[in-house]
């Protein structure tokens, strides 16, 4: 009987942040897809050469971050893989809504701008307070936006 209550009284919290987390990481992701509609046309890449080309008026650092936490579900995941081994897969999807939040962030905070140069992603976990133990990851996003002269 005893067993039977412990099993419950782990399982129940662990179920509800399966079901808010997905909630939740669904709510984030419809966001983004909206949000990356919207700034579709303002190209972001790599390269340290400007893309379109053409005269400069201005050009400027960018920069666009988030903190994005793991829920229970994905803790709890972590800590039996733990145990077995393994990548993670739970965190994948974390590190995906990080990535592209940061990118919409850097895309958002220069209106006008013609494009997105040289753009960098630096990812850091954030530990909680045992070892080894990651609860959530800060990704930081930075490029150089261009302006070109209107002709």
């Amino acid at each position: 009987m005893e067993y039977i209550i412990l099993l419950v009284f782990w399982s129940v919290p662990v179920l509800l942040g399966y079901v808010f987390g997905r909630a939740a990481e669904s709510r984030h992701y419809r966001s983004i897809q909206a949000r990356e509609k919207e700034l579709v046309m303002l190209p972001a890449t790599t390269l340290k050469t400007l893309v379109r080309g053409g005269e400069v008026e201005r050009c400027e650092l960018v920069t666009g971050s988030v903190v994005v936490s793991i829920d229970y579900f994905k803790k709890a995941a972590s800590a039996l893989r733990s145990f077995v081994g393994g990548p993670v897969k739970s965190y994948e999807t974390l590190l995906d809504r990080a990535k592209r939040e940061a990118i919409l962030r850097l895309k958002e905070s220069c209106p006008g701008a013609d494009e997105v140069i040289n753009l960098r992603l630096e990812t850091m976990p954030l530990a909680g307070s045992q070892r080894n133990q990651v609860t959530s990851v800060e990704v930081l996003a930075y490029g150089t936006a261009i302006y070109y002269a209107k002709a």
